[in-house]
């Protein structure tokens, strides 16, 4: 399988999806691009609606 591009990676937060997809790509966070898709959002007084952080993460090439 070829090395994507980016990858985009859902979490409760935006730092937890930055973690996971650090993670799974096994690099150090000054090795990759973070673009923020969509941010958290809350449900209201606990209620469903609640929708997860969406980021993409490009590797950065040519170091």
């Amino acid at each position: 399988m070829k090395n994507p591009q980016y990858i985009e990676i859902e979490g409760k937060t935006v730092e937890e999806a930055i973690k996971k997809a650090l993670q799974k790509l096994n690099l150090p966070r000054n090795s990759v691009k973070v673009q923020i898709l969509s941010e958290e959002k809350k449900g209201l007084f606990g209620m469903p609606g609640e929708k997860p952080a969406k980021i993409r993460v490009s590797v950065i090439t040519g170091q």
